[in-house]
């Protein structure tokens, strides 16, 4: 079970998303903050932050996202910001075969910050593109295995798994056992019904204005 930030009725999660560049982080994250999928995000510059807050099992739990850059020029600002995550998800892109060869270097940036005190998931992002896949589900499940992180696949365009990923991440962050085994991933081509859970979505911010609201990710 992972930490949480504070204690009481709020309970607090950082989550950083890491990957290559366009393999469609702001996309998932928008997706589930916003339900929609515009296709045409710029690349993020540096790092970008949005909070968004759940109601699960009568549990108030506030995800901090934190949608980082692929690009090489910022590779030097994310270890700052997985330091004190909770949960570290890496993306990459199941038409791009070099995001998947990267998937070791992410991990493992992860684990020189937090060891083993962060939860670690793989997402394979775009399977609406099944036509121009390049990694096989099995491949990368065993990727994952091996990496020591959970996998699943999801589609920001089409919604596929993403509100159902971020519920499993939910009850994770919660360490409810009982429910994680009742989530498992739909097939392909199913779009998952939404999760029985009520949300607060939350203007996307920055990092110098949650310190202000006393909501700090540290």
């Amino acid at each position: 079970m992972a930490q949480n930030t504070t204690s009481g009725p709020m309970q607090k999660y950082k989550i950083v998303f890491l990957g290559d560049q366009a393999v469609g982080k702001t996309s998932i994250i928008n997706r589930f903050i916003f339900d929609n999928f515009t296709g045409n995000e710029q690349p993020t510059v540096g790092i970008d932050f949005i909070s968004k807050t759940l109601q699960v099992d009568n549990k108030s739990v506030r995800l901090q996202l934190w949608d980082t850059a692929g690009q090489e020029r910022f590779r030097s600002l994310i270890p700052s910001y997985i330091r004190d995550s909770q949960a570290a998800i890496i993306c990459f892109d199941i038409t791009n075969e070099k995001s998947f060869q990267n998937l070791p270097r992410w991990i493992e940036d992860v684990k020189e910050e937090r060891g083993d005190e962060v939860l670690i998931y793989i997402l394979g992002n775009k399977i609406d593109l099944e036509n121009e896949r390049q990694i096989p589900t099995k491949q990368a499940e065993d990727k994952a295995k091996e990496l020591g992180a959970q996998f699943q696949e999801v589609s920001a365009k089409s919604a596929i798994n993403v509100a159902e990923f971020f519920k499993k991440l939910s009850y994770d962050l919660l360490g409810n056992p009982a429910e994680q085994s009742q989530n498992q991933q739909q097939p392909a081509q199913q779009r998952p019904q939404e999760p029985n859970i009520q949300i607060q979505n939350q203007p996307r911010d920055n990092e110098n204005e949650e310190k202000k609201q006393g909501g700090g990710c540290c």
